[in-house]
């Protein structure tokens, strides 16, 4: 029996490496630098890595709902350059001088965060009815909210910077558990697993999450079996929308500061972190544990490349082909399965 078990859990890493190839080449890298540079394996860059990663992870997290259900989220960015700027601007301190409305009281930040994470439920909302509702294509339907939700923000910081923060705000993001000189746990590492624990409960326990995956496997079919269909890509939408402002409020408290910049091309990442991670890009396939995999990885990469002294700008070259080449694997695996 024991034998067994061991060939059982041999079989399923073996059938884990081949499935997830790139995984597995960026690893290898990631170990090579790491070996070859100095400070890669440091408190330093492990606190970067997990910064940047929670916060992607977050924003994963919402789009993978909408890519389980053969839909996406192409606004996803810009809801959180959105919600960055509205919650910078609401917890500008009272004294700064700069503040881009000065007649605003100095708000509690708990209270912005509900402000924000109300504001993007409705935008998520909007989104799941004119997917759900008028039928329109989930990449037509957020290519123009994502236009929108700029313009939107552009309207309301004029195009200028954020910044004033109070010092409750950004201190809470950036603070960590732990002794100035040792092994300490940012908090936002903390906030990501909080995230991720639910989101796993949401998709492995809970009728949502069985609902969506039926949605993904054949929403004709999941209709006749008597999954309200409309209202479960409605709740995903509105969910996904929650989780990006969220990710915006967090955003603009670890930069320090908010512009309409922010957030450009962040769902990009999140689709790849998504579909490295194992998230079919055909639908109904998709887990939690993969989506984080896969947004580290990808947050790997990155550092990998900085560590390398590769110029920023073909680090988008090499994100693009990752993940051009992660959506090819994807297609060819379920098209092999089938």
């Amino acid at each position: 029996m024991k034998g067994d078990k061991r060939k059982m859990k041999d079989n399923k890493f073996v059938s884990y490496l081949k499935d997830n190839p790139i995984v597995v080449l960026l690893v290898i890298v990631s170990l090579i630098v790491g070996f070859t540079t100095k400070n890669f394996f440091s408190w330093g860059n492990f606190n970067n890595l997990v910064s940047n990663t929670a916060v992607r992870f977050i924003i994963a997290l919402g789009v993978s709902g909408c890519l389980i259900t053969k839909g996406t989220d192409l606004s996803a960015g810009r809801q959180v350059g959105l919600a960055a700027c509205l919650a910078g601007i609401l917890c500008q301190r009272g004294d700064y001088g700069s503040r881009l409305f000065p007649n605003l009281p100095e708000m509690n930040m708990w209270l912005v965060l509900l402000i924000v994470v109300v504001l993007g439920a409705l935008i998520g909302l909007l989104n799941g009815t004119i997917i759900s509702q008028l039928k329109v294509p989930p990449f037509i339907t957020t290519l123009g909210t994502q236009t929108i939700v700029y313009g939107a923000c552009l309207v309301l910081t004029d195009a200028q910077p954020i910044g004033g923060f109070q010092k409750a705000y950004t201190s809470f993001v950036s603070g960590k558990f732990g002794s100035n000189n040792g092994f300490q746990i940012p908090y936002l590492l903390i906030i990501a697993a909080l995230f991720g624990a639910f989101f796993w409960v949401l998709y492995n326990q809970m009728r949502h999450g069985k609902y969506m995956y039926a949605i993904g496997g054949n929403e004709v079919a999941a209709e006749v079996s008597g999954v309200n269909t409309k209202k479960t890509l409605m709740l995903i939408y509105m969910t996904a929308g929650i989780m990006y402002a969220v990710a915006g409020w967090l955003l603009a408290a670890k930069s320090g500061g908010a512009s309409s910049g922010m957030g450009q091309g962040y769902e990009l990442e999140a689709i790849a972190g998504c579909t490295i991670g194992g998230v079919s890009t055909t639908g109904g396939i998709g887990k939690v544990s993969g989506v984080l995999v896969g947004v580290l990885v990808f947050e790997l990469l990155k550092i990998v490349l900085q560590f390398l002294g590769v110029n920023p700008y073909y680090n988008f070259i090499v994100q693009g082909i990752v993940i051009v080449v992660a959506v090819a694997l994807d297609i060819r695996k379920n098209i092999q399965k089938k």
